[in-house]
């Protein structure tokens, strides 16, 4: 018997921030791609996280959040939303189901209205791009069945959607009819990357965004989103560890001060989680050094944004 025809695509996955995108595509990919956290506008730049699905791989985009942008990164993150789309074979909007139902509503926390805003922001840039998209309606553990038939059908109906899919990115309701639709959606074709490979992420990059993302857990009440964090340096030991230094840029002294703690004890508790996630991905010891530098303008640093593949200009 002949082995059945590969085949492989883009897909690309959008939505306001929040809405539950970046858990999706580690639920999907089968193990952490791409950083979580209950702070919007986690993700900054397109992650690419690799499902495998009998004979298909679809190359997940997990895109930053689409919104209102206001800053230079913020454009820049919006502009890479839609850049992750442009690759794309079949388009995936993710939609937070109990936060536009309670805005309809009118019962919705700023937090649910920002976001049912931005998704109509998303359907309106779907619309320009001739429909088609696949709708997934998230954490629909939240919501009664005949509330989610309701939207399922006001959604559907605004005519950028070609099928609508009903998904718990965090428990993982609906998502084997998600797999199997990308996986029919992507053409027949040589996968694109090897059976192994996860995502397509350099290791220090993706190391950098793991404590980024202890960061923000950490400090999500206190420390601004004017902070980021670089490996600066990764040193193979012969004892097949690797021993990871990385800086956490800060725009202010203050900032500096809450990162660090008192006595150090931030700083090392946010190590210390890093670290944990860092020795499941890489698979070996990981020692990991943080520390802490205030660079008020690091937000329109060109270099920077060439490093994560965002547009300065744009």
């Amino acid at each position: 018997m002949s082995a059945p025809e590969t085949r492989a695509g883009f897909a690309a996955i959008l939505g306001a921030p929040n809405a539950g995108k970046s858990t999706l595509v580690n639920a999907l990919v089968g193990q952490k791609v791409s950083i979580v956290t209950h702070k919007v506008q986690t993700t900054r730049f397109a992650v690419r996280g690799v499902m495998i699905e009998g004979a298909a791989q679809v190359v997940l985009v997990d895109t930053p959040g689409v919104f209102a942008p206001k800053r230079r990164l913020d454009r820049a993150m919006v502009k890479a939303a839609w850049g992750g789309a442009e690759d794309a074979v079949v388009l995936v909007h993710v939609v937070d189901a109990p936060g536009w139902r309670a805005a309809a509503a009118g019962k919705a926390s700023p937090a649910d209205a920002k976001g049912a805003e931005d998704a109509r922001r998303v359907i309106k840039g779907l619309k320009g791009r001739g429909g088609g998209a696949i709708l997934a309606l998230n954490k629909i553990d939240e919501m009664p069945r005949e509330a989610l038939l309701d939207l399922s059908k006001e959604l559907f109906e605004t005519g950028v959607y070609r099928e609508v899919l009903m998904i718990s990115a965090k428990t993982g309701s609906g998502l084997g009819r998600l797999r199997e639709v990308l996986a029919t959606a992507v053409p027949a074709g040589p996968w694109l990357y090897p059976e192994d490979q996860v995502a397509d992420l350099p290791q220090r990059l993706l190391a950098a965004e793991v404590t980024r993302e202890k960061l923000f857990l950490r400090l999500h009440d206190e420390l601004p989103y004017e902070s980021t964090v670089e490996t600066e340096a990764w040193q193979e030991r012969p004892d097949g560890s690797v021993r990871i230094e990385q800086t956490i840029y800060v725009a202010r002294d203050g900032h500096k001060k809450i990162a660090i703690g008192e006595k150090g004890a931030t700083l090392k508790a946010i190590g210390q989680a890093a670290r944990k996630d860092l020795i499941e991905m890489l698979e070996r010891p990981v020692h990991l050094f943080l520390f802490v530098k205030v660079r008020e303008n690091w937000a329109d640093d060109r270099a920077r944004y060439n490093a994560l593949g965002l547009d300065f200009d744009g």
